[in-house]
């Protein structure tokens, strides 16, 4: 088992920033591609962010592609999700994913995911 907990939600303005942090523990960590999704109230979980294993290449969904950077810290077994520019559209709870079935230039499908974290708020309104 891969146990993930996320922090750093919260209540932002537009334009403004937040970190969202996911330390993972059990599982062997280089294993596994790691990153976020996203879900919104009677929407389906979508695809924000991922990161191979060895944290050379990150992937990105269009609609946070040069506002969010997503990095991975092997010996801290954590990965962090930094957002700019944050906007009502990004309101959703957050949730840390990792799989090591599928890797990260794949990521689309949350049911190819192992193992998820519980999900963090963030709620972006002025």
């Amino acid at each position: 088992q891969m146990r993930l907990v996320e922090s750093g939600g919260g209540l932002v303005q537009p334009g403004e920033s937040l970190r969202l942090t996911c330390v993972a523990s059990g599982r062997p960590f280089s294993s596994y591609a790691l990153g976020w999704f996203r879900q919104a109230p009677g929407k389906e979980r979508e695809f924000v962010a991922s990161a191979s294993w060895n944290n050379i290449n990150t992937y990105y969904a269009s609609s946070v592609k040069d506002r969010f950077t997503l990095s991975r810290d092997s010996a801290r077994r954590a990965i962090y999700l930094q957002m700019n520019g944050l906007q009502p559209d990004d309101t959703d709870v957050y949730y840390c994913a990792a799989t090591a079935r599928y890797s990260a230039d794949t990521w689309g499908n949350p049911n190819d995911i192992d193992y998820w974290g519980q999900g963090t708020q963030v709620t972006v309104s002025s």
